[in-house]
């Protein structure tokens, strides 16, 4: 028997029907009952429902499956770094922890934070508040709390060499064996808090914003394709030049496969003992580091002869001019940029004029007050006229141009011609010292120039990851949180090299906002609950193509017919 839907005055009813064979063998069929109205809500249809349910315990409801959404988290994102973090190998520190002992998973707190900073970096309690609304394979979140994130900060530091040891063997099939150009840079990274403890990193010192600030700074290594390989945390106060040789040797013995090493720095690190001892450093298998550093502007004075030389060569006044020479045994290439030197020329002469502005109509008070002419505003005096013109000056960078006579009577100034004719002769000027001698004078500027891209890579650890303001107080907490952010940077940048590589436009932050849009769907259904990710759009399967991964999935997922 089955039932049968027929039709009549405009009304469906249902009947049941049995198939029968008559006389003859034929298949017949014949009605054995109308059992109501289909269109009748609460009839005789509904009810002999209803008894037939009650019957099997099910319950009178007869409107249809009971549907209840759960739960919409959040995978595409963290599906992303997900399987980044298993290709680089980062999940292989799980194993660091492990010999240690540890009886929680220290790797998937790292792995956790390490997230965060990239998807939507907080502090460690916000972490727990993101968790919750995100789906991340393989971690149990829910067994994560706030002192298990500080205890794991607490192993990363305890096994630091350990942890450092595995990072750089991940990052080794990534590095060039035959030429390893590497850039160095150093940035400040703001604390807050004012305790003092032993060992403290946290220092008062100048910041590259320009002001005095409590900090520590952070050196960081990258290849010149942009991966980081190294980093490493000093006190606020220290000098950058300091800094530099023991970074090298610290590279060196993390990747000693590398059989040349070509190391570019910013200019605030060069010094003449860095240069002995940089000539001085070998690889293991003996060759002579090689190294292009930039010349520091309070160093040109130096080179003065160089560079009027070199001024007297320039015939192009559009496109940029690159020469060489030799200082100290050493390759000195110099680059002029006509645009550049143009721009600071008029700079300089435009704030002078100014300056010389402000300088006649203070002296003109002056001169009025001399002669009884009284004049609006607070009465000016000689002296407060020269402290407010030296501050104007000195804040305007042009203290060897303009001369304030400090210890006349009087208000008086001078500009120094030879000086302002020095600066404009080194305007628009790069001077790179350099021991390598397989590039070209034009490339050797290009390598030097590349250097930006690490100053961009402290930019998005200060805006999208978010390092600063740094709120622990403990030292090795602040050394933690660090690589937690070095790891982030690691994982962003290869990012955007394969976003590059597929030519996609997209930036990793962008990226990683499609795939935001995917999500972890549960829904319960009558006593059965189904989980299961939404559609994933053409945009969103491009990015995740252009990562090399796979789309994401959830294991055993149920349809409903």
């Amino acid at each position: 028997m089955f039932i049968k839907l027929t039709t009549a005055r405009g009304h469906q009813y249902v009947q049941l029907v049995e198939s029968y064979r008559n006389e003859e063998g034929k298949a017949r069929q014949r009605t054995i009952a109308t059992l109501g109205r289909l269109d009748d809500a609460g009839g005789q249809v509904d009810a002999l429902l209803a008894s037939l349910l009650r019957a099997k315990g099910r319950g009178t409801e007869v409107a249809g499956p009971q549907v209840a959404f759960e739960s919409a988290l959040t995978l595409g994102d963290v599906w992303a770094l997900h399987g980044l973090w298993q290709e680089v190998g980062f999940d292989s520190l799980a194993g660091v922890f492990r010999k240690a002992r540890y009886t929680t998973a220290v790797e998937h707190a790292i792995r956790v934070m390490v997230f965060n900073r990239l998807c939507d970096p907080d502090s460690k309690l916000g972490v727990l508040r993101w968790l919750e609304t995100v789906s991340l394979p393989e971690v149990d979140t829910k067994a994560l709390t706030h002192q298990q994130l500080l205890r794991s900060m607490d192993a990363l530091m305890d096994h630091q060499d350990a942890v450092e040891a595995v990072v750089a063997r991940q990052l080794k099939p990534m590095v060039d064996q035959d030429l390893s150009l590497v850039f160095y840079d150093l940035t400040t990274i703001r604390v807050e808090g004012q305790t003092e403890l032993s060992d403290d990193v946290r220092h008062y010192g100048m910041s590259k914003e320009g002001m005095v600030a409590r900090q520590f700074m952070l050196g960081v290594v990258q290849t010149a394709e942009g991966l980081p390989i190294y980093h490493e945390v000093f006190d606020g106060n220290q000098s950058e030049t300091a800094t530099l040789l023991p970074t090298i040797r610290k590279v060196l013995a993390r990747y000693p496969h590398i059989r040349k090493l070509i190391i570019v720095a910013d200019r605030g690190l060069l010094s003449l003992d860095n240069l002995e001892e940089l000539l001085a450093l070998k690889l293991d298998e003996g060759q002579t580091l090689e190294f292009i550093l930039a010349v520091p502007a309070r160093r040109y004075g130096e080179f003065h002869d160089i560079l009027q030389r070199f001024n007297d060569t320039i015939t192009d006044q559009e496109n940029e001019t690159i020469s060489e020479t030799r200082w100290q045994d050493l390759r000195l290439v110099v680059a002029h940029n006509p645009q550049t030197a143009q721009h600071q020329t008029e700079w300089r002469r435009s704030k002078i004029k100014e300056l010389e502005n402000k300088a006649d109509q203070w002296a003109s008070k002056l001169d009025g007050q001399d002669s009884g002419k009284v004049s609006r505003g607070r009465r000016l005096s000689d002296s407060g006229a020269k402290a407010r013109f030296y501050h104007e000056v000195k804040q305007a960078h042009l203290a060897k141009i303009i001369k304030v006579d400090l210890t006349s009577d009087l208000f008086t100034y001078q500009i120094d011609e030879k000086a302002l004719k020095q600066a404009e002769l080194v305007d628009g000027k790069l001077l790179l010292v350099t021991n390598a001698n397989e590039f070209t004078p034009k490339e050797v500027v290009e390598r030097y120039k590349s250097l930006a891209d690490i100053e961009r890579g402290f930019k998005v650890l200060k805006s999208e990851i978010e390092i600063a303001p740094v709120f622990h107080r403990l030292p090795h907490r602040i050394k933690a949180h660090a690589m937690i952010c070095f790891m982030a940077l690691i994982l962003y940048r290869i990012m955007r090299h394969r976003l590059r590589l597929a030519n996609t436009g997209l930036s990793p932050e962008r990226a990683l906002a499609q795939l935001r849009r995917i999500q972890r769907h549960q829904v319960k259904v009558n006593d059965q609950t189904v989980e299961g990710v939404s559609t994933v759009s053409k945009e969103q399967s491009g990015v995740l193509s252009a990562l090399k991964l796979k789309k994401p999935s959830m294991p055993e997922q149920l349809t409903l017919l």
